[in-house]
C-alpha cells in the first residue's frame, strides 16, 4: 500500500503541468500512443493468444482498431473540445458573459476486464488524456500477457509520473480504490461496480461505471431472417461472448422463430469453419479460464434438465478451454441461462405470440447495456424503444454503436452509470467549469438588493410573467 500511495503522491505532483498543456502536446501523446500500438501488433496478437487464444484478426478488429478510432477522433476534435463554450444568458443578467471552462480533473483510475484488456484500458485512457488528467492504470490479472505487454507500451509512450500501470490481483484493486483519486473509470461485472461506487463514496470521487445485463434481441416476424441470424450470431460469439454488448437472449416472433433458428444453425456454420475446438489457431477465442468454462457447462445442463434442447453446438474442449457456439431452444425461463448474464457462447431462442409479451418480459430485470431490434417496420421499433429503457439501442444488427465514437456510450441503472467514446469521454474525464463575468459597474440586478419594497415587489412579479 505503501508504495501504491509513492506513486499517486508523484502523479499528483505532476498533476498541474499535465493539466495545464495544450492541445498539441495532448495530441502528440496520442500520436505516439497510436504509433506504439500499430508497431506492436505482433506482440499483442501473441498475448492475446497466450491470455485465451484469441486469433490475430480479431485482436486487431475488436482491439487494436477501435483504440485507434478513438485516437484519430479524438485528435482531429481535441482543438475544439478544448475551446472555452460560450453560452447565452437570461435577460436579467444582461451585461454578463458565461462560458464553460474544460479542465482535468487530476490523478485517474482506470481499471479494465479481461475480455478486451486492450480496448478497455486504453480506450478509456485516450480520453483522459485528452482531457489532460495523469493516470494509473489497473489491468485484469487474468490476463497477465496482456497486461505485461501494455505495460511495456505505456512505459515507452508516457512519462512514468504520467500514466503508470499498476498490477495485481482483487486486493491490490482494493487498495488502489482508497486512494483520493480525482475520478474512477470501471469496466466490468455489477457486482463489482457497486463495490466500486462505494469505495468512491468514501473520498467523494467520481465514477464513470461501464457494467452489462442481459441485452434482448428482439426478432420481429418483419425482420430479413438471414441478415438477422447473420447479425446475432456475429454479435453474440465474437470473443466467445464474453462481451458486454453481446446480446444475451432473442426474442422471436413465433412465426418465424423456426426459420431463424436455422438461419441461426447456418451462420455459426459458417463462421466457425475454422474453429475446431482442437486446432491450436481457430477463429474463435476462448473462455477465459476453467472456472467460467465450468460455469457455463453447468448452464448448459441445468437449461437441458428443465428441458431445452441443443440445436447448435454444446461441445467443450477443455484442454483448449474452447466451447461451441451454442443455441438453446424451448429455455425454461426459470433457467439459470435466462435468469443470469451468461458471458460466453451460450444463446438461448424464446419465443412470443405477441409484441407486448415479449416487452414485459425483457423490462423484468433493470434495464440492458444494449438493445437490439430486427424489424423491417419504424413503427415496430419505436414501440419496442417507447416501451424498454437500455444504455444503447442498435437496430438490425448488433454490436456496432460501440464503434462510432460520435455516440455516447454506456448503461443505465445496474448495467453502467456515465458515458464514454469521444467527446463523452473527454467530458467523463473533465471538469466543466462554469466561468461568468460582470462587465457592468451598475448591473440591473442590483435592483434586487435589500432593502426590499414596493418596487422589489413589482420587479419580481415581472420577472416570473416574462422572463424566461
Amino acid at each position: 500500500m505503501e508504495e501504491l500511495r509513492a506513486l499517486f503522491a508523484r502523479l499528483r505532483l505532476k498533476e498541474q503541468a499535465v493539466a495545464q498543456s495544450n492541445a498539441a502536446t495532448r495530441k502528440n501523446k496520442l500520436l505516439k500512443l497510436q504509433q506504439e500500438l500499430l508497431d506492436r501488433r505482433e506482440e499483442l496478437h501473441e498475448a492475446m493468444r497466450q491470455d485465451f487464444g484469441k486469433c490475430a484478426e480479431e485482436v486487431d478488429l475488436t482491439e487494436v482498431v477501435p483504440v485507434i478510432l478513438e485516437i484519430r477522433h479524438a485528435i482531429r476534435n481535441l482543438d475544439r473540445w478544448m475551446r472555452p463554450a460560450k453560452v447565452r444568458m437570461p435577460l436579467p443578467l444582461i451585461g454578463t458573459a458565461s462560458e464553460i471552462h474544460h479542465e482535468a480533473k487530476g490523478v485517474v483510475l482506470i481499471v479494465s476486464p479481461w475480455n478486451f484488456p486492450i480496448l478497455l484500458t486504453l480506450g478509456p485512457l485516450v480520453s483522459a488524456v485528452a482531457a489532460g488528467n495523469c493516470a494509473i492504470l489497473k489491468p485484469s490479472e487474468q490476463t497477465p500477457n496482456s497486461a505485461d505487454c501494455m505495460e511495456r507500451l505505456i512505459h515507452d509512450v508516457f512519462d512514468e509520473d504520467e500514466v503508470a500501470v499498476v498490477k495485481g490481483g482483487p486486493q491490490t484493486a482494493s487498495s488502489l480504490l482508497t486512494l483520493p483519486l480525482d475520478h474512477i473509470f470501471f469496466t466490468g461485472s455489477t457486482r463489482v461496480g457497486r463495490i466500486v461506487m462505494e469505495a468512491a463514496a468514501a473520498n467523494m470521487t467520481s465514477i464513470t461505471l461501464e457494467l452489462g445485463g442481459k441485452s434482448p434481441a428482439f426478432v420481429t416476424d418483419s425482420a430479413d431472417i438471414e441478415s438477422s441470424a447473420n447479425a446475432i450470431a456475429w454479435g453474440k460469439f465474437t470473443n466467445a461472448g464474453q462481451a458486454c454488448v453481446a446480446p444475451d437472449y432473442v426474442l422471436a416472433d413465433k412465426r418465424i422463430a423456426d426459420e431463424l433458428v436455422a438461419a441461426l444453425c447456418a451462420a455459426l456454420a459458417r463462421l466457425t469453419v475454422n474453429s475446431d475446438l482442437q486446432t491450436a489457431r481457430p477463429d474463435m477465442a476462448g473462455i477465459i479460464n476453467d472456472s467460467h468454462m465450468d460455469r457455463l457447462e453447468s448452464m448448459i445442463q441445468d437449461a437441458v434438465k428443465r428441458g431445452a434442447t441443443i440445436a447448435h453446438g454444446g461441445n467443450a474442449d477443455h484442454t483448449s478451454t474452447r466451447l461451441e457456439p451454442t443455441v438453446l431452444t424451448g429455455v425454461d425461463l426459470e433457467s439459470r441461462v435466462m435468469q443470469e448474464e451468461i458471458f460466453g457462447p451460450l444463446l438461448p431462442v424464446i419465443t412470443y405470440e405477441r409484441l407486448e409479451q415479449a416487452l414485459d418480459f425483457s423490462n423484468r430485470v433493470d434495464p440492458p447495456l444494449a438493445l437490439y431490434i430486427f424489424t423491417d417496420e419504424t413503427k415496430v421499433a419505436d414501440r419496442i424503444m417507447s416501451r424498454s429503457k437500455s444504455g444503447g439501442v442498435v437496430i438490425n444488427d448488433v454490436g456496432i454503436h460501440f464503434a462510432n465514437p460520435h455516440l455516447p456510450f454506456g448503461g443505465i441503472k445496474s448495467s453502467g452509470i456515465g458515458r464514454s467514446h469521444g467527446h463523452a469521454g473527454f467530458l467523463a474525464f473533465s471538469n466543466q467549469r462554469s466561468v461568468m463575468r460582470q462587465r457592468l459597474r451598475r448591473p440591473p440586478t442590483r435592483a434586487f438588493y435589500p432593502p426590499y419594497g414596493e418596487t422589489t415587489r413589482k420587479l419580481i412579479d415581472w420577472f416570473l410573467r416574462f422572463v424566461g
